[in-house]
């Protein structure tokens, strides 16, 4: 008579209970929320005291530890750099050849975009590739042969001198281009039966049509202008012909160096830019991600 043995029966591990899938991406979005605030905060300080530094007084600004807000608000760092420097005269400079340099880029690559996209030429793929090629050319390798063809023409310390090597770039030719590109043939065709001309059609239906392109390069192409240093430092050889950075260089510079008049200046030359990114931040996605897709 045989014995059967009888093989205990064996428990099932236990399992970890899961964490509800609501709980981790809850979880996952606070991990992304904190890290873009340490991110914000990181990017947003410098800004916060540069504005809070400017209304300081001397003795607040050299305190330890240093002082992050305010105690007592005044202008007098800003009284102080309008006097020090001819600070409203290289503000009106900084002014002027910003917006001259960028009508002057928008005018010159709308003209070279629709060349490319709607003129028939021959070699139109080798002209635009020498085109992309002038983006390649480092800045430092073409300013000294600049300074000497206009100091020889006698544009030096002139706003001559500061607008003219800026009047067309190869990367505004090159976003136009790319915006251009995606217009609708039947409308082209649509308006050459009307009998629009290529001037006509131009400045009628093609520009209005792609100002989120326009305005993304004119934002780029300003701020560009605005924040030029070494062009406008060698260029340039009297003080009332000097553009705002170079005006702020000084005041550094100079013996009786402030930290509070420094930083007015710079809250004065960051009112612009702030501006353009904050009114214009929608026209960059937009005119930048135009000629994405096709």
């Amino acid at each position: 008579m045989s014995t059967l043995t009888k093989t205990p029966a064996v428990a099932d591990p236990v399992r970890p209970a899961r964490r509800p899938v609501h709980l981790r991406s809850a979880l996952g979005r606070a991990g992304v929320y904190a890290v873009l605030a340490v991110a914000v905060l990181t990017v947003a300080f410098p800004v916060y005291y540069v504005f809070a530094g400017a209304f300081m007084r001397p003795d607040e600004i050299a305190s330890y530890p240093p002082a992050m807000v305010p105690y007592s608000i005044t202008g007098e760092n800003f009284s102080g750099a309008v006097h020090a420097i001819p600070l409203v005269r290289q503000y009106g400079n900084s002014l002027l050849v910003a917006s001259l340099i960028t009508l002057a880029q928008l005018f010159t690559s709308v003209l070279a975009a629709y060349a490319f996209v709607f003129l028939p030429m021959r070699g139109r793929s080798v002209v635009f590739g020498l085109f992309l090629a002038t983006l390649m050319v480092p800045w430092e390798a073409i300013i000294i042969p600049n300074y000497l063809t206009l100091s020889g023409w006698g544009m030096g310390n002139t706003y001559f001198g500061l607008v003219l090597p800026f009047l067309a770039s190869g990367f505004g030719t090159f976003m136009l281009r790319q915006s251009f590109r995606q217009f609708p043939a039947e409308l082209r065709d649509a308006a050459r039966i009307d009998g629009a001309g290529h001037w006509r059609f131009l400045w009628r239906i093609l520009v209005p049509l792609n100002k989120p392109a326009l305005a993304a390069l004119a934002i780029y192409v300003f701020l560009s202008s605005w924040n030029q240093y070494f062009w406008p430092l060698i260029i340039t050889r009297t003080a009332n012909m000097q553009t705002l950075q170079i005006g702020l260089s000084s005041l550094r510079d100079s013996e009786m160096a402030d930290p509070g008049l420094i930083l007015a200046g710079v809250v004065l030359s960051l009112l612009p830019t702030l501006a353009l990114v904050l009114f214009g931040q929608r026209f960059i996605v937009r005119g930048l991600t135009a000629g994405a897709v096709r």
